[in-house]
């Protein structure tokens, strides 16, 4: 049992540490190489086409953007 709260008191302390240390330095954790953003890359993936639910998702945000639009136009004021 002792090993058990040895342990939790460890993990707590370095928990504690990560956080005074992301309060003091107001930096967000990171990658060792920076992240994609290091690399000017916008999106994780970097196919020419978008898979069949981000067209989906494409296809009903276009949508729904049309019938807000033809509501605005017949929208009385």
């Amino acid at each position: 049992m002792s090993t058990f709260i040895l342990a939790f008191g460890f993990f707590l302390t370095m928990v504690l540490a990560m956080a005074v240390g992301y309060l003091v330095q107001k930096k967000s954790i990171s990658g060792s190489c920076g992240g994609l953003g290091a690399l000017g890359i916008e999106k994780a993936c970097d196919c020419p086409e978008p898979c069949d639910r981000k067209k989906s998702r494409m296809e009903k945000e276009e949508a729904r953007q049309k019938k807000l639009n033809e509501w605005k136009q017949n929208q009385i004021l």
